[in-house]
């Protein structure tokens, strides 16, 4: 309650504070544009400056997160050979479970 009240009678005394000087306001203005403008611009250099040297960094150093034309080739062969892996493991599981079956079979029909 005491923030809003103090908002309040802020907003009241700048708004007060400038219609009276409204010509001084005017001045403040018209010199904190241009610094502004000044400095903002500067920022700006220095940080499209940076930018552009982090991309000559990236670009003469192979940080290895890129992959080669090669590289996707042997990762194709390692996907096919690792599809086939799971592909024989699938069979021989069923196999055993054919096994398991007539074992089963088999114990019923002796007893």
């Amino acid at each position: 309650m005491k923030t809003l009240i103090g908002g309040a009678v802020a907003a009241i005394v700048g708004i007060i504070g400038i219609t009276v000087w409204w010509g001084q306001f005017l001045q403040l203005l018209a010199g904190a544009v241009p610094i502004m403008l000044l400095l903002g611009g500067a920022l700006a250099i220095y940080l499209g400056f940076d930018e552009l040297k982090d991309s000559w960094k990236k670009d003469e150093f192979d940080t290895g997160d890129t992959f080669k034309s090669d590289d996707t080739g042997k990762i194709k062969e390692d996907i096919d050979d690792l599809k086939k892996e799971v592909e024989t493991l699938k069979e021989d599981k069923e196999e055993e479970k054919e096994a398991e079956k007539e074992e089963t079979k088999e114990e019923k029909k002796k007893k």
